[in-house]
Parts: C-alpha cells; sequence; structure tokens
C-alpha cells in the first residue's frame, strides 16, 4: 500500500465497479431489513448451541436457511445459495484438513512428538516458559488446538514437576504457542477457510501470519504467564496430573505419595506423558521430525517469496506456484510422513492405513461444522448483507481490516467458537475485500483471525478443557486462559495494524 496504513485508508475504490456500485448507493428498507435479519439468525445460531446444546453444524444449517428466507431469497434458491457456500469452503479446505489430521496422527503415533519434547526440554529450568512455547508451537503446526492440547498436557506436568514451579508459569506459555497457531497459521481450518472465502494467498498470508504470530506468542506465553502464575500460584493439579503420573495411579494418589512419587515420575521410571504407539518399535529422529513438519511451511513460503519478487511470466514461476499450492505441500509432507513416521519406525503397510484412516475420524465435526459456517455466510453474502455493512463501512471510512477484527471479536463472544467467528466474518467481510492486493488480503485474514480468539469463556469447549486438565476453577481460567486470549487476540490484531503500514 506504498506506506499507507488499511486503518486509516477508505474502503472506496478498491472493489470491482459492481461491488463499489451497490457500496455507494443510497441506504434502503432491504438495507435495513438484511442486517436486523442477520443478527437474529446469529442470535438463532447461539441460542441453539449455547441453550439448546444443539451441534453446530445443525444450528448453522438452521441459521443459515432462516436467514435466506428473511433476507428474501427466491424459497426455490435458498438451499442453493447455502449448498454453494458448502461446497464452496470444503472443496478447498476439506482436503488441506484431512491432510493435516493425518500428518498429526502419525506424528503422535510414531513417537515423533516425544522426540521433540525430550529433546527440548533438555536445560536450565529458567528456559522452560521459552521451551515450552517453542514445543507447542512445532506441535501445533499440523494439529488441532484440542489435539496439541491433549498431547501437551502430560508434558506441561511432567516439566512442573522437574521445575518445582506453578503450573501456569509453563501451561501458558503452551497454551499460548497452540492458540496462536490455531487463529492465525494454515493448515488450521479457521485461516484456510477465510483464506478460501476472501481469495487471499496461502504462501503470503503464512509468512505474515509467522511474523505476527512470533512477538505475539511471546508477549501472550512465557512473558504472561509469569504474571498469570502470581495471579493463581497452583502445581500440577487436574486431569493432567492423572495422565502425568502414568497408568494406574490417579492425582489423588500422587499427591498421597509426597514428592517422592513426582521425582519418580520425572526421571521417568514411570512412561510419563508418552504418546507413542506400542506398535512402534523405534522413533523417528530429532532431525528427520523436524524436516517433516516443516517441509510444507518451506514449500508455501517457497511460492510465497515466488508472488512477491518473481515475475508471474517467468520460466519457473509454474512449478514453484504447484509444488507451493497448500494441497501438494501437505501431500509431500504426509507421504514424507508415512517413511519417516512410518515403516522407518516399524509400521506395516497395513498399519498405516488403518492410522490414516483413524485420523480421519475425529475431523468429522470440524469439517462439517467449517461447510456450514460457509453456508451460513453465502447466504448472508446473497441476500445482501455484505453490501449493508459495507456501506456502513464506507460511510464511517472503517476499513476491512478493523470491521473484520470487530465481527469476529463480537461472533466469538456470542459462539465460543474461533472457527465459526472466523468463517463468518469472513463472509461478511468478502464484499469489502474484493480488489485489495495479496498483502492486504493476507492482513484482513489475519485481523478476522486474531479477533477470533477474543476472550474464550464459557460457550467454548476450549474453556472446559483448560479448566479440568489444570484443575482450575471457572474463576481462576478466566484469570489465566481467557486473559491469555484477549492478550492474543489484542495483540496480533496490533501486529496486523503495524504490519499494515509497510504493506
Amino acid at each position: 500500500m506504498n506506506g499507507i496504513s488499511i486503518l486509516s485508508r477508505p474502503l472506496a475504490g478498491v472493489a470491482t465497479d459492481a461491488t463499489t456500485d451497490a457500496m455507494h448507493q443510497p441506504w434502503t428498507g432491504h438495507d435495513t431489513q438484511v442486517l436486523v435479519v442477520a443478527a437474529i439468525g446469529i442470535a438463532i445460531v447461539v441460542l441453539l448451541i449455547v441453550w439448546a446444546k444443539m451441534h453446530a453444524f445443525l444450528a448453522l444449517s438452521i441459521g443459515a436457511l432462516f436467514v435466506g428466507i428473511a433476507s428474501g431469497i427466491s424459497l426455490d434458491k435458498v438451499t442453493t445459495s447455502y449448498e454453494n457456500g458448502v461446497g464452496g469452503v470444503l472443496g478447498y479446505v476439506g482436503v488441506l484438513i484431512a491432510l493435516g489430521a493425518m500428518l498429526g496422527k502419525l506424528l503422535a503415533d510414531s513417537g515423533g512428538a516425544d522426540k521433540i519434547v525430550d529433546t527440548l526440554l533438555h536445560g536450565r529450568p529458567a528456559t522452560l516458559p521459552w521451551k515450552m512455547a517453542l514445543i507447542a508451537g512445532i506441535i501445533g503446526i499440523p494439529m488441532f488446538f484440542e489435539i496439541g492440547l491433549v498431547l501437551l498436557i502430560p508434558v506441561v506436568m511432567l516439566a512442573v514437576h522437574r521445575s518445582k514451579g506453578p503450573a501456569m508459569r509453563l501451561g501458558i506459555p503452551a497454551l499460548a504457542g497452540l492458540s496462536v497457531l490455531h487463529g492465525f497459521i494454515p493448515p488450521h481450518p479457521g485461516p484456510l477457510a477465510a483464506i478460501g472465502i476472501l481469495h487471499a494467498n496461502v504462501g503470503v498470508t503464512l509468512a505474515f501470519g509467522l511474523l505476527i504470530a512470533i512477538p505475539t506468542v511471546i508477549i501472550a506465553g512465557p512473558l504472561f504467564g509469569r504474571l498469570a502464575a502470581r495471579i493463581v500460584p497452583i502445581g500440577a493439579a487436574g486431569a493432567g496430573l492423572a495422565v502425568t503420573v502414568g497408568a494406574g495411579e490417579n492425582a489423588e494418589t500422587a499427591r498421597s505419595q509426597g514428592p517422592g512419587a513426582k521425582a519418580a515420575s520425572s526421571r521417568g521410571d514411570a512412561p510419563v506423558g508418552k504418546a507413542q504407539d506400542p506398535q512402534a518399535t523405534r522413533s523417528p529422529s530429532f532431525g528427520w521430525t523436524l524436516v517433516t513438519l516443516l517441509s510444507p511451511l518451506v514449500l508455501m513460503l517457497i511460492k510465497a517469496g515466488a508472488d512477491i519478487w518473481m515475475d508471474k511470466n517467468a520460466p519457473l514461476r509454474p512449478l514453484l506456484d504447484f509444488i507451493g499450492d497448500p494441497v501438494f505441500a501437505l501431500l509431500v509432507a504426509v507421504l514424507l510422513a508415512m517413511v519417516t513416521f512410518g515403516t522407518r519406525v516399524g509400521f506395516s503397510a497395513s498399519i498405516l492405513t488403518k492410522k490414516i484412516g483413524e485420523s480421519l475420524l475425529p475431523i468429522v465435526g470440524v469439517m462439517l461444522i467449517v461447510g456450514a459456517g460457509g453456508g451460513f455466510k453465502q447466504v448472508l453474502v446473497d441476500g445482501g448483507t455484505g453490501t449493508a455493512i459495507a456501506k456502513i463501512a464506507v460511510a464511517a471510512s472503517l476499513s476491512a481490516l478493523v470491521l473484520g477484527w470487530i465481527i469476529a471479536v463480537l461472533i466469538r463472544l456470542a459462539t465460543g467458537s474461533a472457527t465459526v467467528a472466523t468463517v463468518t466474518a469472513a463472509g461478511i467481510i468478502a464484499p469489502l475485500a474484493t480488489g485489495l492486493s495479496p498483502a492486504q488480503l493476507a492482513l484482513v485474514v489475519l485481523a478476522i483471525g486474531a479477533g477470533s480468539l477474543f476472550f474464550s469463556h464459557v460457550n467454548d469447549a476450549g474453556f472446559w478443557l483448560v479448566k479440568e486438565y489444570f484443575g482450575l476453577t471457572v474463576g481462576q481460567t478466566i484469570k489465566t486462559w481467557s486473559v491469555m486470549e484477549t492478550i492474543i487476540s489484542v495483540v496480533g490484531f496490533g501486529f496486523t495494524l503495524l504490519l499494515s503500514v509497510f504493506v
């Protein structure tokens, strides 16, 4: 943007002619109608998820059909609009989610995750918070937040035993690393969905996302972890402790046995926090584990560099575009993992096939929710909600960057789902983002991702996972986890605004 911030730039002139014309038309009764309908539709989704305890896929589907009908879309086209939205998102994002799940499964079952943990946890206790954030970041690349959390909790508790310090000092950096990756970095579902909806460039978004993620994790992780440890000075407790002490023991037994039992656990006398499948006869080396995990990022970053610095007509450009496409990059990583995390650790071909099949089972619900979110956003767009919001944004001189963060924050607070907030906000913002450069589109994606992480509370499944694993009260969870999520959202958005000054 030649040094001009997205924050201060009006939206006029950045869209296509058709969208620009619609954005500058006088306000009509239909604009008011679709905004009211959109608010009611979101409220319906929230009530169905929070109050009626309905699955998010069904809630989003019902809300989408209501919005379509009430917005004035003809009855014979409402379901078509919804189906187009579902297909448009899943046709691109679904493949990537599946490949990411396969990579994560092989990483855990091969012992690759254990190898990363064992290697990085050596050294002085003072470095543990920083290493914990690094471990979470590496493991969080191919894994969903919930899967990464389940894997890391034993690691956190083991490290707490070794350092004999408060759990939050190490827990917050791990949680921050996982959460930032989940909200900012593809191939996680939320960022991928926003990229697909806004037609952003994956490589550019990945590059910018990494630039923003690193300082955000530092501030919300190790630095805030010091404060959180003073606010909630608890040791190892809750369900996480029960996992850490090994098979046949529970948290109460560990407490009754005293420090000696904890010390034995930390020395490795029991199988503490191991994710490796017993069928694996060997473990992958630390080097090959990193090569496998980072291979898709390297390929996508190569493409991002080509997009920025190489002419579109350069002879190598088609090849770099192909190898840097997320589908190809993740497929290469999975195929490499079938060797480094598969045959080389003792898995037979039949076991590998079984594990890859098992990896798809936990993501079915996630994919359906992402798809339904895409359907919900499509009826909002087809009904005219995006155009109405664009008119308000033009009148208020708000940018897609700022509006995307605000809308994502509101939907996150209402529904508790970062993915739903990301997909819905991206759909609403899409008309405003038409015509933006790849760099600007990537920043809009990241602003929405930052907003989707704002203040997790009781309507978020992650809130309860953290509470139970760390043995916290609701109040303690709010003081630590919820505040950490808010810091990530605000700091991440701040760095996005700062980066917008230079692109």
